[in-house]
């Protein structure tokens, strides 16, 4: 099966997403439906079928995060040595050429992506085009609303 990057921040909020589903939430619905039973006919009960439609979505997610888990590939980029090149989890200082407006994204995995946070996908055509380039370079990227030329100010590798 193939292996997908994630980084060891992004390894940990999974964790502890699994561990709150696992043992606070689980267990919270399990009690929400024995008590919804305890009303009598469920056909008619809406407190039962919400509680097992949340039951459902928690089960689904547990899942979904053991199965993320299981595949990943988790690279902590401290402990790299990528001697000054762009890598996957480097935090990249940029400068718009056109702008002169800064920037710093780190390069994340496909889940972990949040441009809000600065945190964009490994496979995001901004990360492709700093991927292996160091301090000083400068780069052409490829938006949809045309080319954008950054310089790269700075890279550094932070948890």
């Amino acid at each position: 099966m193939t292996k997908f990057p994630l980084t060891k921040r992004g390894a940990d909020l999974l964790r502890d997403e699994l561990q709150q589903l696992k043992s606070v939430d689980r267990p919270r619905i399990i009690a929400a439906i024995s008590e919804a039973r305890a009303h009598g006919d469920l056909k008619e009960n809406a407190e039962y079928h919400a509680a097992r439609e949340q039951q459902s979505f928690a089960e689904g997610r547990i899942k979904k995060i053991e199965g993320k888990l299981s595949n990943a590939q988790i690279i902590d980029v401290t402990e790299l040595d990528a001697g000054g090149k762009v890598v996957f989890g480097a935090t990249v200082d940029l400068i718009d050429l056109n702008t002169e407006k800064e920037t710093v994204y780190k390069i994340v995995g496909d889940d972990e992506a949040d441009i809000k946070q600065g945190m964009i996908s490994v496979s995001s055509p901004v990360a492709r085009a700093l991927i292996g380039r160091t301090e000083g370079d400068e780069v052409d990227v490829n938006t949809p609303s045309g080319v954008v030329s950054y310089e790269i100010a700075g890279v550094r590798y932070i948890p």
